[in-house]
């Protein structure tokens, strides 16, 4: 059994009592493919609201298959989000999130936290990424259990995340940056990109000062160069400045640059 199978036999052990409706791949694996530091993200469906019992028993069971990345585990880390169907569709802004698992919160679910609804923007780049991908795990196509996030939601929900990124800007230094790239890349072409291709973008773009610290990154993510986030910093916050200008351009109109 592979540990998106896992995953997915999880989701279903837990949440059929829920109505399950489906489970969907988004992320890196529909955008060109897993790459050596990528996450296995999962958007699950159901038609009812998941009872506390059921989110503790998914958070043990993912603590279980899920690996984080600065542990010695081949597994990888698991992003498993968990939508109920009539909180976001007919869409509306900003969407509802029932559950979401991610490694960040680790330390969190050991001392017995358990993630519960709320809100959530960041929906709209998931679903998405659902619906371009067209990558079912369980249950219909996605574009039969979701709808379309008008591109406004889109460049409302990625740059609202702007500020929660620049505050792990030291911590979690390549993954910022990469997608400070993609939002970047988003906004001005309409199109989700994986973050080494945003990268790739940006690059082309970017003045000479500001492209080793992002080239740096993106071979780190590639997996061709080895993971040492100590030399990006120096570099890290001018070139994210640079970057936020550049995604604030964009973003007032909500309209794609050509």
């Amino acid at each position: 059994m592979t540990q998106t199978d896992a995953v997915v036999r999880l989701a279903r052990d837990v949440l059929e009592p829920d109505g399950l409706i489906g489970a969907y791949l988004h992320g890196s694996a529909v955008l060109g493919g897993l790459r050596p530091h990528s996450d296995i993200d999962v958007l699950v469906v159901v038609r009812r609201p998941t009872a506390l019992a059921r989110r503790r028993a998914l958070t043990e069971g993912l603590l279980a298959v899920s690996g984080h990345p600065d542990h010695d585990t081949p597994l990888r880390p698991v992003e498993l989000t968990v939508v109920v169907q009539d909180e976001i569709r007919p869409w509306t802004y900003p969407p509802n999130c029932a559950y979401q698992y991610g490694e960040w919160l680790r330390d969190a679910y050991l001392r017995g936290e358990t993630p519960g609804p709320g809100p959530s923007p960041d929906l709209a780049l998931l679903v998405t990424m659902v619906l371009a991908g067209r990558a079912p795990l369980l249950g219909p196509p996605p574009e039969d259990v979701l709808d379309p996030v008008p591109a406004a939601d889109l460049t409302r929900a990625m740059t609202a995340g702007v500020p929660e990124l620049l505050a792990e800007l030291d911590t979690d230094t390549r993954n910022v940056l990469l997608t400070l790239a993609r939002i970047w890349a988003t906004l001005a072409t309409g199109d989700i990109k994986s973050k080494d291709a945003a990268a790739d973008w940006a690059l082309e773009r970017l003045p000479a000062e500001h492209r080793p610290v992002l080239a740096r990154a993106r071979a780190v993510y590639l997996g061709n160069e080895e993971e040492y986030e100590g030399d990006l910093l120096p570099q890290a916050a001018p070139h994210a400045a640079y970057v936020v200008r550049a995604i604030e351009e964009l973003a007032p109109g909500g309209k794609a640059a050509p």
